[in-house]
């Protein structure tokens, strides 16, 4: 079984190590003051770190100590003139002699502030939050695969043949069993061509002989150990690595006509902020498209979706349309997981709630794997709309098409704490189920 090793280096002045163990040891508490202080915060305040009061009770390092009911423990005590064995004696002090006593007296211990980072606090926020039915049936069993590099093999084809790595296996090869350089043999063949064409004598043919001799040895050497061997051939490996198929486009429609007021837009806003902060933290490949409408719709960027201040008419439909259209354009429904979510306050020109209905029952929840509309309604009208039988012409509308369609859900906001309950009731991670 092999062991993985972390070398890298902790953070400046910080024990890594010593970090994780606490944030797996306190992660319930964390999660819990985090979500707290989003309800009563800012959305947008998500993203940036947070410093969270931990009690001291949970910080305290564990330690061992003698139970004083049991075992045999000697002790020397000076002698005193007032007490004897079985005497008791008084309480020293009176009022707060202890941690958290009474006013101006005693001494306590503030709680611990532990300051998260980004990265710490998105991922416990979208820790269990989740897009519904990710992947498309049609796509489950298709998967394509492309090569990737996984270091060195001494088997494979002759095109994958790793030319560096095999003249440095040879030459070490060649380094340790002292094979001959092919410059050194010709340096002894011209040492004996210039013996040989000097006068004959005894001392020359003997050095003849022993250099003809020595090219011998080094020839034979030469061709026992081979300049490049089997051995030091070395193959590039590739393993299959699968690719991502199952890619994700959310369509965040909202309406900014002049029924939306600053609260509702603002509302809206922050639902929107929290839906895309969690997008782009927990998924790689998504694609985001932002349409608002007023009595025409448009795809926007970003910048102009969250600070725009268009206003004019309402007509939702307009908005559904856009939708169809950029579906059609980019986006065909058999490669791209498509969802959406909607933020408006229910306010429509007569007759366009049918018109709405009629288009999401006709193409669009066929396409989408799930589409949430959010209504955002006045806090006085909390009360009068407390069932969802009651409300406007576009949340009855669309109070047929979740009848027809489980993918389909709706939710009311009236005030900020309550975008968080709603965000996570429309994107909680679904049980895993069999189609």
């Amino acid at each position: 079984m092999p062991n993985f090793i972390d070398r890298r280096l902790n953070p400046k002045d910080k024990s890594l190590g010593n970090r994780r163990r606490f944030l797996k040891r306190a992660r319930e508490e964390l999660k819990r003051t985090i979500k707290e202080q989003v309800k009563s915060g800012k959305i947008a305040d998500v993203d940036d770190k947070h410093s969270v009061p931990m009690p001291a009770k949970d910080t305290s390092e564990p330690s061992f100590q003698n139970f004083s009911g049991s075992g045999q423990r000697d002790f020397v005590l000076p002698g005193n003139k007032e007490f004897t064995a079985g005497d008791r004696i008084p309480k020293q002090g009176s009022g707060g002699g202890g941690k958290g006593g009474g006013a101006g007296t005693g001494e306590s211990e503030d709680d611990f502030r532990f300051v998260l980072s980004r990265e710490e606090v998105l991922d416990l926020f979208f820790e269990d939050l989740e897009l519904p039915d990710m992947v498309k049936l049609n796509l489950k069993e298709a998967v394509a695969y492309k090569p990737r590099r996984a270091g060195l093999t001494t088997s494979g084809a002759p095109s994958n043949i790793n030319v560096a790595r095999t003249m440095r296996n040879s030459y070490g090869r060649r380094i340790a069993l002292h094979r001959p350089k092919r410059k050194t043999l010709e340096t002894i063949e011209a040492e004996i061509d210039r013996l040989e064409s000097l006068p004959s004598t005894p001392e020359n043919r003997k050095r003849i002989d022993a250099l003809r001799e020595e090219l011998e040895k080094l020839e034979r050497r030469l061709k026992t150990i081979p300049y490049v061997d089997p051995v030091d051939i070395r193959f590039n490996r590739f393993q299959p690595q699968p690719l991502p198929n199952a890619s994700a486009v959310m369509f965040c429609l909202m309406d900014v006509s002049s029924s939306m007021g600053e609260r509702e837009k603002d509302l809206a806003k922050r639902f929107f902020v929290l839906l895309h902060l969690f997008l782009k933290r927990r998924y790689d490949r998504i694609d985001i498209v932002f349409i608002r409408h007023t009595h025409e719709a448009g795809e926007v960027d970003e910048e102009t979706f969250f600070y725009s201040t268009q206003s004019g008419g309402t007509v939702v439909s307009t908005a559904l349309e856009e939708m169809q259209h950029i579906i059609r354009e980019r986006y065909p429904s058999n490669e791209w997981n498509i969802y959406a979510a909607q933020a408006s306050d229910g306010d429509n020109i007569a007759g366009d709630s049918e018109r709405c209905t009629a288009m999401l029952n006709e193409e669009l929840m066929h396409l989408c794997q799930y589409y949430a509309y959010v209504e955002i309604i006045d806090e006085r009208e909390t009360e009068i709309f407390g069932t969802t039988e009651n409300g406007t012409s576009l949340w009855r509308a669309y109070c047929t098409v979740a009848d027809k369609w489980p993918n389909f859900q709706m939710t009311r906001i009236a005030r900020p704490a309550e975008i968080y309950p709603v965000f996570r009731r429309l994107f909680s991670r679904q049980p895993t189920t069999t189609r």
